[in-house]
């Protein structure tokens, strides 16, 4: 896909209720998130404790019969939230496992952390959002079970939910390379002219893309 195709879909997203087609995101988030799992459950030292309530509340007692991708496009059809939210829920489930070794991303408890990651983003970063017994009709999940895992979800988080513009593209570039080296193509830089939901114009995303590549040379 050229830059301008690219380009041209992201800022096509204004207007979420008029439109079909999942944002870009989702694709490489998932495709990101398959790796990670594949990752980790080759590896039998690595499991979840399940000691830890809280942690053993994302865990359940079987897969979801969804890919990963269909989960997400999923709640794109029916929650409409924007492509920042993804990013930003991605940013939550890093920090979920830098804050909690125990934790990691499986099969098992990848529907659950993404369900809750979303809905939390969704409230960070948007100002109109669905209600948890909305998110959790979307999830396939209880109300009750859903605010129980938002709750070990935020105290997991130590309530660190703040995602500053520098985070932000920190984490599209982590995405770019990731899919660049992993999944045989790039997503490219025209991404990051959403930062925390807000529109950057081709311009100003010119002058900062000039004004890396001179750090760069300097």
């Amino acid at each position: 896909m050229s830059p301008r195709t690219l380009r041209s879909d992201i800022y096509s997203f204004t207007n979420q209720e008029a439109r079909t087609t999942p944002p870009l995101v989702i694709s490489v988030l998932a495709s990101l998130l398959e790796r990670t799992i594949s990752r980790n459950e080759r590896d039998s030292a690595i499991k979840c404790d399940l000691k830890d309530g809280r942690i053993a509340a994302f865990e359940s007692c079987k897969v979801l019969d969804m890919s990963l991708q269909s989960f997400l496009e999923r709640i794109f059809r029916y929650a409409r939230v924007t492509p920042p939210v993804y990013l930003v829920a991605y940013v939550y489930m890093d920090r979920l496992c830098q804050f909690n070794q125990a934790l990691q991303i499986v099969s098992t408890n990848v529907h659950r952390l993404l369900v809750t990651s979303i809905m939390v983003a969704s409230k960070f970063v948007e100002d109109l959002n669905y209600c948890n017994s909305y998110f959790a009709k979307v999830g396939g999940l209880s109300t009750e079970e859903l605010n129980s895992l938002e709750l070990n979800f935020l105290f997991l988080m130590g309530f660190r939910l703040n995602v500053s513009p520098s985070v932000f593209e920190s984490y599209c570039s982590h995405l770019e390379r990731e899919v660049s080296f992993g999944g045989g193509y790039q997503i490219e830089r025209c991404i990051r002219n959403y930062i925390c939901g807000v529109e950057i114009s081709p311009k100003e995303t010119e002058r900062r893309e000039s004004k890396s590549q001179l750090a760069r040379v300097l």
